[in-house]
């Protein structure tokens, strides 16, 4: 992790922007999971401790630049005082005269938070007057936000061109995990993919491939493998297009002397609906009027085989449809195998974290992302703007 951190900079007495990824569910005013919000909490803590006077910038949802109050940041502002057992001020626009006024009233060690900065058209543009203004409430700026790094918005990529940059803890600790994947793991390197669609996650598939021991495909988009090789795949969802380069993908993996598994057998069901009558049946076997709804027993057996003589393993996407009880019993027991590991851990953000935490072993994994779209961009070996604009750490002297 080459970039510069908040224990590299002065905050004492001074305003910090501070961009976080506080992008929880909300329902009727109402936090549905709260895990990005304690996420960020040892970065707040620091800052607070050293005397900072931190203005708080987060988005929730996809308001397109239109004030949605469903999509207020006001309940998270008042979970986040909760927390921190000290009050967070909460303005109610992002840089008009309320935003104004939380930013001038911080005294040191205190927290404000602005309204969703999304509310803000300018805001996905990367407007650079937006960038501006939000660059004149601080002297400095921190990057928290790993989940929106993959963005160059006006509050994570334009401030970082105004004000002295840096990361977070989180951030930190993110690229510091991610980055080892790719840069210095322990051998052997696991890797578990699942998901839906082969299309959103090629550039991951095609950059492992070169780096990875073993490479587990799951989920609905092993259909997609198994159509590469002549195989029939029922009503299973299969991308068509990607026929082509699932077959480019399994040639590149021999070339690269990666082991890529596909699944051996697979539960299938009429439908992917609650209580649907469900068989495991061969991977060559998938009858003609069902689809693939999880991995079946002899492949979770043969994943958690790999994992007691890993030195890491990386896990990105539920090996099956997760939100249905019936169709989440691999990726579960995927996940209290790996818990169990003697390996590294890390785990991809988005779904699979919360089917982790639904498995219960939540503390046992060694790392959960809490990026999505970031996770697998920095997986892919592409630039994160949201980093890129980050001071890089100064070398020592000596």
């Amino acid at each position: 992790m080459t970039k510069a951190t908040i224990d590299d900079i002065d905050v004492a007495g001074r305003r910090v922007l501070l961009r976080v990824d506080f992008n929880v569910p909300l329902r009727d005013g109402h936090i549905g999971d709260d895990r990005r919000i304690r996420a960020a909490l040892p970065t707040i803590a620091s800052l607070r401790h050293r005397g900072a006077r931190t203005v708080i910038v987060t988005h929730v949802g996809r308001p397109g630049g239109h004030v949605d109050p469903t999509l207020s940041v006001a309940p998270i502002a008042a979970r986040l005082s909760e927390l921190l057992g000290a009050q967070v001020g909460i303005a109610t626009d992002v840089v008009g005269s309320s935003a104004q006024a939380v930013v001038e009233g911080l005294r040191d060690g205190e927290v404000g938070m602005l309204e969703n900065v999304r509310f803000e058209p300018g805001e996905e543009a990367n407007d650079p007057q937006l960038a501006d203004t939000l660059a004149g409430f601080a002297e400095v700026f921190v990057n928290d936000a790993f989940g929106t790094a993959h963005r160059a918005h006006a509050s994570t990529e334009g401030v970082a061109h105004r004000l002295p940059a840096v990361a977070g803890y989180l951030m930190a600790r993110e690229l510091e995990m991610l980055g080892s994947v790719l840069e210095n793991p322990c051998h052997p390197l696991v890797s578990v993919l699942g998901g839906a669609k082969v299309s959103t996650k090629l550039g991951v598939i095609t950059n492992l491939v070169k780096r990875v021991d073993t490479l587990h495909i799951g989920g609905a988009m092993a259909c997609t493998f198994y159509r590469a090789q002549g195989e029939q795949t029922g009503r299973s969802l299969v991308e068509e297009d990607q026929v082509e380069v699932a077959r480019g993908v399994l040639d590149a993996a021999r070339t690269a002397g990666c082991t890529l598994q596909l699944p051996v057998d697979v539960v299938v069901a009429e439908e992917a609906v609650e209580g649907a009558a469900t068989q495991a049946v061969g991977w060559d076997a998938i009858p003609e009027d069902r689809m693939v709804v999880d991995v079946g027993p002899a492949t979770v057996a043969a994943i958690t085989a790999t994992f007691a003589d890993a030195g890491t393993v990386v896990w990105n996407g539920p090996l099956g449809i997760y939100e249905i009880d019936a169709f989440a019993r691999a990726t579960r027991e995927v996940a209290v195998a790996l818990a169990d590991s003697p390996a590294l851990s890390i785990i991809g953000g988005g779904d699979l974290g919360a089917a982790v935490e639904d498995a219960g072993v939540v503390d046992k994994i060694d790392f959960i992302s809490t990026g999505g779209g970031a996770t697998l961009e920095l997986l892919e070996g592409r630039v994160l703007p949201g980093v890129a604009a980050l001071r890089d750490r100064q070398p020592v002297a000596g």
